[in-house]
């Protein structure tokens, strides 16, 4: 499965409240057992592996008994994991979660790594780095309207790490989940995910500055920060002004400036105020690429948005307004769902967990079970190019 080109589906509504007692007892438990074994067989490094992918993630919440189509797919296994998870049994920490949780993530790594793990400050500063950059990246870089709630990190004692989160955009009650591996990362600004899942695909209405046809444009923001900030303000209001005449005159001649998502012209996706403090400090540090422009505090969705408007509209280097998902899903699609699905892929996810269940020790009715989840959920894709 690993370097395959892979797709599937799994449809992660919003949903409220919270699991029950007695099923995250239950998923714990059963959980406690895969991942002996599994970290037996393969190790802690092929967990990491498996973790960021998102079809067996699916399926790993699936067999430990979650919804298949809800938001809690990833905050309460995430949270299972948490739990079962131990550096000194397992080879990895994981930090971070749902909520305030997600906000102590870079404390967790200070306190964490040092302690289970032989890290060294610039080990932590770099593990550190990719937490942050990760959650900048999904939620500036890529503005497909899913704001951040959750982020999860993994991490091995040899400095390996997956990073797992989740964003909801509650217009239109659905949560997306991105998922990245540190050995699949060559940057953080150029198609760094190993997987983004999500039932709705808003197609080219998102801003995507992490896509390679985004790199022109990066270069131009990189290279405009650096003529310095007065440059920038001089273009933004000669912008605004554009689109504030222009919105005028649609009104006035009885246009809705309103249009359906595929319609909208850039004019009107102009942030309404950048942070010019922000870029003031960028300029200072005069960043070398886009990377370290986005990697400044303060530098957030609107700043990232303002300067691709400027660099596509003054100077012609557009960014992709493409959406970045991989995974449009709906399990149980026993009427074929519009997508292919990779059946090879979901066959190899379905056999690593039926010879870690089996070799488990575990009660046979828990065990059966298990597997008649792992069925269900293999049986209930179907590959319409077969």
């Amino acid at each position: 499965m690993d370097g395959m080109a892979r797709t599937g589906v799994a449809d992660l509504r919003l949903h409220g409240g919270s699991a029950p007692s007695w099923l995250v007892r239950r998923m714990i438990r059963l959980a406690d057992v895969i991942l002996d074994v599994f970290v037996d067989e393969f190790g802690a490094e092929k967990l990491l592996a498996r973790l960021s992918d998102p079809l067996w993630f699916q399926a790993l919440s699936c067999v430990l008994g979650y919804d298949w189509d809800s938001s809690g797919t990833t905050t309460v296994t995430c949270g299972v994991l948490k739990t079962v998870l131990k550096p000194e049994k397992h080879g990895l920490v994981v930090c971070g979660g749902k909520g305030r949780k997600s906000t102590g993530t870079q404390r967790e790594i200070e306190e964490s790594t040092p302690k289970f793990f032989d890290f060294s400050p610039e080990d932590i500063s770099r593990v550190k780095y990719a937490s942050r950059m990760a959650a900048k990246v999904d939620n500036a870089a890529i503005q497909d309207g899913y704001s951040l709630y959750h982020h999860t990190l993994f991490a091995t004692e040899d400095g390996k790490w997956a990073v797992i989160q989740q964003g909801m955009n509650t217009e239109i009650r659905m949560t997306r989940r991105y998922h990245w591996l540190s050995t699949n990362v060559k940057s953080f600004v150029e198609e760094p995910h190993t997987g983004i899942v999500c039932a709705r695909n808003h197609g080219d209405t998102v801003l995507d500055m992490t896509s390679r046809l985004s790199e022109s444009c990066r270069s131009t923001c990189t290279n405009l920060v650096s003529e310095g900030v007065p440059r920038i303000m001089k273009a933004y209001s000669e912008i605004k002004s554009f689109s504030e005449a222009r919105i005028n005159l649609e009104r006035w001649i009885g246009r809705d400036v309103r249009e359906a998502a595929g319609g909208v012209t850039h004019y009107r996706l102009l942030p309404t105020r950048m942070n010019w403090d922000a870029l003031k400090e960028v300029y200072d540090i005069h960043p070398e690429n886009y990377e370290s422009l986005i990697s400044v505090r303060g530098v957030g969705a609107a700043t990232v948005r303002g300067l691709a408007l400027i660099s596509e509209l003054l100077y012609g280097e557009k960014p992709s307004w493409r959406d970045p998902v991989k995974f449009s899903f709906a399990f149980g699609g026993k009427d074929g769902v519009p997508f292919p699905v990779e059946r090879k892929a979901m066959d190899e996810a379905t056999q690593i967990l039926e010879h870690t269940i089996n070799k488990a020790k575990m009660g046979e009715r828990e065990r059966l079970d298990a597997i008649k989840r792992l069925r269900v959920l293999d049986c209930s894709i179907i590959d319409k190019s077969t």
